[in-house]
């Protein structure tokens, strides 16, 4: 080895084998690296001597050159050793992220822990060894760029590691930062550097967060801020399209920026100009770094009001750029620019100017289409509301009256300062700019001919004050002309003497300009002699300031309106908001639904009075699914009701209470049972404090002096928690009877009804563990309960009262819960009430020659009665009749069960001991044992149900029961509507009907025709709604009676009236989702709600279709038959309003096997078409589809079916439609020229068909459509039903033999599709039922539906006045 040998680094471990030429190192055997660390015992101590070699300056050149061999040699061998064992911890890292790898642990800790003690060590090494000056073995030059690369090579590696962002590499990280550091600082390794982390964040992910965390640490504490504008360059100048790309090495480059802003904003600030053009580009990580860190930015750099001008430029150039990409054509950029704005929000950074622009924009996304736009925009408007800088209460109401009162005294000030604002706002300076034009113009009028006597009238006073007045004052009365010539001879006169010096300008006219502009603008020293006294100036200045004055408080008052101004603008875009994102509480999307929730919490804090909308709008959502819907249900309510801010329990207790009463005014049932369910879950937790039953009890028992509707509050908010606690309730019976059913319950019946609705909570509260076994809860049939009621029932039946039948109705209901003999108890209350009524009956009658007929009474010649006492008694008698089957078949057939089930344990505990006694014994009697028990188990629900039904049958409506003796009045007043005309009593009469076909399907069967005639020639909107009410009760308890009249109840969706047409919407759905009714084609009824004028019935129908969206793929079976009734032209649906309701039907379509078939059958059903109005619709619904591969090749399959249709614009409009979607969901390469190939087919039939029809038509075995014969329609809604139909419309409709004969004969067959329903039967006629009544054409009993149980759960008839 010759002495002047050179040792060069290597690039490959091989290259040290190879022949380099003379003065080079070769060396004979390459170790592996297991075998290394014996060899280096020898070179260890080199590293030490180093610097004391440093030092010497007499060192010689081949020293030097021994030297820096060696140290080549052994940094070479001390990276090579480093990367070796870098790579075996890579190895493990992956080991352990496999979860299949057995003992790993174990692996991790022979290999791994030991390097990972020396890695830092020798890290410290190396970082000690650039820190010398290293020059030196290099002459004096610049270390070699190899071994720089060399070292640092070992830092990038280790850097490489997956893993290395873990907490215990934390110290491992911090060294390699700072040995890269030293190598930028002493070796120049910034280009070699700025490259090689451009090129890691592009191919390591997990690299960002620590390159930028080490670029900041080298910024602030080593003064490497440069660094940053070149990776920050180097970033901003990759090339847009490769970045569109490459989609993972995006992640990194957004990750660092983003993250490096937070950490350096002012530096990133320095550079965003090299950054900007990637907002341009495609691909929106990049988009959203560049978005955050100007986010950054303007939190922490660009944020208060003592901005320099340049720099508020800035901000609001950032804060536009921001509000342009809120509107980004991808959705993650939109959500996270709206999550940007919130951040600045919550930081305060958001100047005021731009409140109102970013709120507008917030409430726009509400409408996006995006579910994380949607959520982010709520989340904004949420930290605007809290972040408000103007007011905690936020009402429109409360802001616009301040808001008027604060313009009109600005505008009263304003005219007050109107005289002196000249002379007090504007400066002299600017007055003298705003007229020297007119001065101007003057002065050069002085060099003209004079006018006759103008020299004689200017006189120049004798002292230069008295002139100086002089010529001020003419130039403050605007005499220009004079003031000029004036100073023009003053300064003849008064040469030398300020002001009057001539400055030596050859311009004459410039120097009178000059003297005017001082003696204007009082910078002349002239004006302030000596001689002026010292008070004179005072009195100036304090004119000044009482001028000055007004003026402040004119900027103040005007600050003072744009404050309430942009108050009152902001609460209403936030009042805007609210109705949007009501909207939104029944969405899919659980996130969207949750942050709704919170939203209105939060407005509600701040006093916007359309909160409690929201607050009342989101109680349903109590009975979600969703656990965590329901959840923040509870927790909005928690938060709102249960955390009050005063101090004492008591004022606690009161808070909570006002705020739960005030829910319940003008609250629907519904609304009520929700917060029942909210309480009952808070009571069930303990949430509620004793100290607000103690309240409610107060107030119930008047201790506490509270109105009557704030009483009756109280009382509900009992039973709600009586709900989750019965013993609130259990224990303070005869407190509630005493007070609640007094004598004073006849003034105001609302309290008594909710008395007895909330002592009926010991009925409805069983115990689960003893509810098969222990008896039902109930009171002996002389409590005091039940003689409170009857006798409070009894006294209101005689007297005129709006509230006496709820009352009632809720008493009997009570009576039949709890009481032991409950229709011994109804009984007599019928019995005292119609005598009551007998009594008044012969009064009238004794009266009746005295006065004539009442229009109050009603009258059939016999006598007379109060039609109030007629309605009263008329609906006692079906609340009876109606509770009397629900006590039958629920309550009596429950306890035959349980005591059947008892008697069964106790024999077979018998038959058990008997048994173990007589064992040989086996005799004929245990074989009667045995089939008693049979008989008892397997057929015993069958005997008790059919003894049930036996007594309704039989029993109930005979001549001998009380029931049979009103029978003849409910028909009588039901046939007689225009001798009974009350609406109230026409509308309880139906309901009673209807009650009383409830008790016997031989009594339902021989009244069907007289219920279903007032259903469809009743006036009354109320009676109608009542009989469908019925009519669906009976449905469910008489199948087959009610299923040949299953047509009258489907056209009632077509009342002319709203509340009917809701009524039957709701009735239908109940019917059809527990299969009770076919479908028979007659579900595009139901269809049509979608359209309906009424919100409240649209959201009837899509609730409809949404609850049937959960059955399977019941709406994709019926959206075939759907359509071809609907795109009938004799339907009354207009195209616009079809399109809605596919729009909404088509949303269930979810699954891509659906969609394929459903392009195959539109496909199919364009050949059978008869009208271009059906193939748009068609067309139409195909564009609605999201049409996948297997579609697109279906599309192309049945190209033949819909090729002719296509001169129509619209049709082919929707096909390019559906091609462009698929484009957009991103093309599969072997599908691509499939989608180009049909393309080219539409667009080429299209055009041929446009250039000639005929040779369409010549080419085409489908025939050309056929114009449909529209009949005017006055609207886009179908035409409503006409309530009053002549009786010759109306017949009963004829049995299933005589209709099918009657169709063959008319018309021939026809394909259809055959639409199966889970209901359906064999006979899948689709035929409208005639409408008819003839009495020998009474519906026959068609084929029987099998019914899940026997019992009857009670019917929910309700009355609609």
């Amino acid at each position: 080895m010759a002495a002047d040998s050179e040792f060069h680094l290597p690039l490959a471990p091989a290259d040290l084998l190879r022949d380099g030429g003379p003065g080079r190192y070769m060396v004979k055997e390459v170790l592996p690296a297991r075998e290394l660390p014996p060899a280096l015992a020898v070179m260890s101590h080199h590293s030490n001597e180093l610097p004391s070699i440093l030092r010497d300056s007499g060192l010689s050149r081949a020293d030097r050159a021994a030297h820096l061999n060696a140290l080549k040699m052994n940094c070479y061998l001390l990276t090579g050793l480093m990367d070796a064992f870098e790579m075996e911890t890579c190895k493990n890292s992956c080991l352990e992220a496999d979860p299949g790898r057995k003992n790993r642990k174990n692996h991790a800790k022979t290999s791994g822990s030991l390097w990972e003690e020396e890695r830092e060590p020798l890290l410290h090494l190396l970082t000690q060894l650039l820190q010398l000056d290293l020059r030196q073995l290099w002459g004096g030059l610049a270390v070699e760029e190899e071994f720089v690369s060399l070292m640092t090579g070992s830092c990038y590696r280790i850097l490489e590691n997956p893993s290395i962002g873990l907490q215990r590499y934390r110290v491992t990280r911090e060294a390699v930062t700072h040995l890269l550091a030293v190598a930028l600082v002493h070796c120049d390794h910034m280009f070699s550097a700025t490259l090689k982390i451009t090129q890691m964040l592009q191919h390591f992910e997990h690299i960002a967060p620590v390159f930028s965390r080490a670029v900041s640490l080298w910024a602030k504490e080593y003064g490497l801020k440069s660094l940053v504008g070149e990776l920050l360059r180097e970033i901003g100048q990759k090339c847009l399209q490769d970045l569109a790309r490459e989609a993972s090495g995006v992640r990194g480059y957004a990750t660092f920026i983003s993250e490096l802003a937070e950490q350096i904003p002012a530096l990133v600030l320095s550079n965003m100009s090299v950054l900007l053009p990637h907002l341009d580009g495609e691909n929106y990580m990049m988009r959203n770094a560049v978005l955050a860190a100007m986010a950054e930015v303007l939190v922490q750099v660009l944020n208060g009001d003592q901005l320099e001008e340049a720099a508020r430029g800035t901000r609001d150039k950032f804060l536009d750029i921001l509000q342009a990409h809120v509107c980004d054509v991808h959705s993650f950029v939109r959500s996270r620019v709206l999550q940007l704005f919130t951040h600045i929000v919550q930081c305060k950074a958001l100047p005021l100017t731009q409140f109102q622009s970013v709120v507008s924009l917030a409430v726009g996304r509400l409408k996006d289409k995006s579910v994380i736009v949607v959520k982010n925009a709520i989340q904004l408007l949420a930290a605007f509301l809290s972040n408000n800088p103007f007011s905690s209460k936020l009402s429109c109401a409360d802001l616009d009256e301040p808001l008027k009162k604060e313009v009109q005294k600005l505008k009263e000030m304003r005219d007050r300062s109107r005289p002196t604002a000249v002379t007090s706002v504007v400066a002299p300076e600017e007055e003298w700019e705003a007229m020297l034009p007119e001065v101007r113009a003057a002065t050069e009028q002085l060099f003209q001919p004079l006018q006759e006597g103008e020299e004689e009238v200017l006189e120049v006073e004798e002292t230069v004050e008295k002139t100086v007045e002089q010529i001020t004052g003419l130039l403050k009365k605007l005499n220009y002309k004079s003031a000029a010539r004036l100073t023009q001879k003053a300064l003849c006169r008064f040469q030398g003497k300020e002001p009057f010096i001539c400055p030596g300008e050859e311009n004459e006219e410039a120097t009178i300009l000059d003297v005017l502009k001082r003696l204007y603008t009082g910078s002349c020293p002239g004006e302030n002699s000596e001689d002026l006294p010292h008070d004179n100036s005072s009195d100036k200045i304090e004119e000044v300031v009482q001028e000055e004055q007004p003026q402040t408080e004119l900027v103040k008052q005007e600050m003072l309106v744009q404050y309430l101004q942009d108050a009152y603008n902001f609460s209403v875009k936030i009042t805007e908001a609210l109705n949007l994102i009501s909207k939104m509480m029944y969405e899919n999307s659980v996130s969207v639904v949750q942050e709704a929730i919170e939203f209105f919490v939060t407005v509600s804090q701040f006093g916007v009075p359309q909160a409690l909308l929201g607050v009342r709008r989101m109680l349903p959502l109590i009975w979600s699914k969703e656990p965590g819907i329901k959840e923040a249900v509870l927790n909005a309510y928690r938060q709102l009701y249960l955390s009050p801010s005063e101090d004492s329990e008591r004022a606690k207790a009161q808070a909570l209470v006002h705020s739960l009463s005030l829910i319940m005014v003008d609250a629907s049932l519904g609304t009520i049972e929700c917060l029942e369910e909210i309480i009952s879950e808070f009571v069930q937790k303990d949430e509620i404090k004793p100290a607000v039953t103690q309240l409610l009890w107060e107030r119930f028992t008047e201790k506490s002096p509270c109105s009557l509707l704030e009483r009756r509050a109280a009382v509900m908010l009992l039973g709600m928690m009586a709900r989750g606690k019965p013993e609130i309730i259990g224990s303070n019976l005869d407190i509630l009877v005493t007070m609640g059913l007094s004598e004073k319950a006849c003034e105001d019946y609302r309290l008594p009804q909710e008395v007895c609705n909330v002592i009926s909570k010991l009925a409805s509260n069983p115990k689960p563990a003893l509810e098969k076994k222990s008896a039902p809860f109930r009171l002996p049939q002389n409590h005091m309960l039940f003689g409170c009621l009857s006798e409070t029932v009894s006294k209101g039946f005689a007297q005129p009262s709006s509230h006496w039948i709820p009352f009632m109705e809720a008493a009997v209901t009570l009576i039949y819960q709890l009481a032991e003999g409950a229709e011994e108890i109804c009984a007599d209350i019928l019995h005292v009430c119609s005598q009551q009524a007998l009594e008044k009956l012969q009064e009238a009658d004794e009266q009746k020659a005295d006065a004539g007929d009442s229009p109050h009474r009603v009258s059939d010649g016999a006598g007379s009665l109060p039609t109030f006492l007629l309605l009263h008694l008329v609906s006692l008698v079906g609340q009876v009749a109606l509770q009397q089957v629900a006590y039958l078949e629920v309550s009596v057939s429950a306890e035959l069960r349980r005591r059947r089930i008892l008697k069964e344990e106790k024999t077979k505990k018998q038959s058990g001991t008997s048994t173990k006694k007589q064992r040989p014994q086996s005799t004929g009697n245990e074989t009667t044992m045995e089939e008693e028990l049979g008989l008892v188990g397997a057929t015993a629900d069958d005997t008790e149900a059919e003894l049930i039904r036996s007594i309704c049958e039989t029993e109930l409506l005979d001549g001998k029961h009380l029931f049979s003796a009103f029978v003849p009045l409910v028909l009588k007043i039901c046939n007689n509507p225009g001798l009974y005309s009350d609406s109230a009593l026409s509308a309880a009469a139906a309901l009673t009907l209807g009650k009383l076909c409830m008790i016997s399907s031989e009594f339902c069967d021989s009244h069907l025709r007289l219920l279903f005639t007032m259903m469809e020639k009743s006036t009354l909107p109320s009676v109608r709604s009542n009989l469908i009410i019925a009519a669906g009760d009976l449905a469910i308890r008489f199948p087959n009676l009610v299923e040949p009249w299953t047509s009258h109840l489907y056209a009632r969706l077509r009342d002319p009236c709203p509340t009917v047409r809701q009524t039957a919407g709701l009735v239908m759905t109940h019917l059809i989702l527990k299969d009770m009714v076919k479908v028979k084609g007659q579900v595009s009824e139901m269809a049509a709600l979608l359209i309906d004028p009424e919100e409240a019935i649209v959201r009837v129908a899509q609730n409809f279709f949404g609850e049937l969206a959960n059955k399977g793929n019941a709406v994709y079976n019926l959206l075939p038959d759907i359509i071809s009734h609907l795109s009938d032209p004799n339907s009354g649906i207009e195209e616009e309003s079809f399109h809605t309701i596919m729009r909404h039907l088509f949303s269930y379509v979810t699954k891509d096997k659906q969609t394929e078939s459903l392009v195959e059958k539109l496909c199919q059903r364009f050949r059978t078409a008869r009208t271009e109005r059906q193939y748009r619709d068609l067309s139409h619904c195909l564009a609605l589809l999201p049409v996948s591969d297997r579609g697109l090749h279906k599309l192309q399959d049945n190209y033949d079916c819909f090729a002719d249709k296509l001169q129509d614009p619209a049709v082919y409009n929707c096909f390019q439609t559906v091609l462009a979607r698929f484009r957009r969901a991103g093309v599969k390469p072997d599908t691509k020229a499939l989608a180009e190939e049909l393309e080219q087919k539409l667009s080429a039939f299209h055009n041929r068909g446009m250039d000639s029809t005929e040779t369409c038509q010549d080419g085409s075995q489908t025939p050309m459509p056929v114009s449909a014969k529209r009949k005017p329609i006055r609207s886009s809604r179908r035409q409503p039903l006409s309530p009053a139909n002549t009786d010759d419309d109306f017949v009963t409709p004829p049995s299933r033999t005589l209709r099918n004969h009657k169709r063959a004969q008319k018309r021939p067959p026809r394909k259809k599709a055959i639409i199966t329903f889970s209901s359906d039967e064999e006979n899948n006629s689709e035929d409208e039922l005639s409408a008819e009544l003839r009495e020998e054409e009474t519906p026959t009993k068609t084929t029987p539906i099998t019914r899940s149980s026997a019992r009857l759960r009670e019917p929910s008839a309700t009355v609609f006045n």
